[in-house]
């Protein structure tokens, strides 16, 4: 193998016990063909099986294995992050350790870089083993997205994607804490292009994405790209406004002016509810971008890394204080 490395694969990894060494040996498989130097860059997210230990034979045995351990936990988009800090590759594989992307499209990747594009994402076909709800939710977020920002986020994309080194380079100055990389990757430019898959089934264990962190991917992914929601508040707190107004004057016309009596005061309070329940989600629309801007004050490293196997820790501001295993 040369000494090069010519291709970093960073996979993030979260309690994956009873897939990784297939993870690993799939990976191998396909670099292997290509006779190029690479290495398989493993990020550990504060997993609590087995997962760790698994990684660690791997790198004894196998040079091309490196391992970034983290403190904790910090979530997926910041395992990603980390990965591509440490990626040395001239060009870099974002995937996930489930199995679910095929580690033979690689390839494919790897010819269209090599025809001169910049990034290359994966795009998905078809899912297979994802509940109905789950298909719908991810396509009606992808597209509410599109349609909320000026960034061509490509749609039915994920994280499954190679990019070349300098948009890498792009990417590690961007210091944001709530990331949504595949939205940053669209924001970064370069020449990107598509290569089309069907996604499988998890080969083993459960998926990592359980509704609450979808969720929060999304909000990340709304409140880094668009404001569009702050517009949607102020017109819908001015439509409530006149609505209200021209109520408050057809009230005073019937008090004032006629011999009718204003009735109805459960239809006033249903009226009251729910201007009142508009106020407070349009409020809690403001706040979450307000929560965002106070991480973004408060500086603190995106991630730290507890120990590094088969490469040197690197310092950089957004890493806490490393180890050398």
């Amino acid at each position: 193998m040369s000494a090069h490395v010519k291709y970093s694969i960073v996979i993030p990894v979260y309690n994956e016990e009873e897939v990784i060494y297939e993870t690993y040996k799939r990976l191998k498989r396909v670099m292997d063909s290509t006779g190029e130097g690479y290495e398989l860059l493993f990020v550990n997210d504060g997993s609590r099986d087995e997962t760790v230990s698994i990684l660690k034979e791997c790198s004894g045995i196998d040079q091309s294995v490196k391992l970034i351990d983290f403190s904790r936990n910090f979530g997926h988009q910041i395992a990603i992050t980390a990965g591509m800090d440490y990626a040395a590759g001239d060009a870099i594989v974002i995937i996930d350790a489930d199995l679910q992307d095929p580690p033979e499209l690689i390839l494919k990747m790897i010819e269209k870089w090599k025809e001169g594009y910049d990034v290359v994402y994966a795009k998905r076909t078809q899912r297979k083993g994802e509940t109905f709800f789950k298909k719908q939710t991810a396509a009606l977020f992808y597209r509410l997205l599109r349609a909320s920002t000026d960034i061509d986020i490509p749609l039915d994309t994920g994280d499954f994607r190679l990019i070349d080194r300098k948009v890498c380079e792009e990417m590690k100055r961007i210091p944001e804490k709530n990331r949504f990389v595949r939205g940053l990757v669209s924001w970064v430019g370069f020449r990107q292009t598509a290569v089309e898959y069907t996604r499988d089934e998890r080969l083993a264990g459960e998926t990592k994405y359980p509704l609450k962190k979808m969720l929060k991917l999304s909000m990340d992914g709304m409140t880094s790209f668009s404001y569009k929601p702050l517009k949607l508040a102020t017109y819908t707190g001015g439509l409530l406004s006149l609505a209200g107004f021209i109520y408050m004057l057809v009230v005073l016309y019937l008090k004032l002016f006629t011999d009718s009596t204003v009735t109805g005061w459960a239809s006033i309070i249903i009226i009251q509810l729910l201007f009142s329940g508009i106020v407070l989600l349009l409020l809690g629309v403001i706040g979450e971008y307000i929560g965002r801007i106070y991480d973004e004050t408060k500086d603190r490293p995106l991630y730290i890394v507890r120990e590094c196997y088969g490469m040197e820790p690197k310092s950089r501001k957004v890493q806490g204080s490393v180890k050398h295993g």
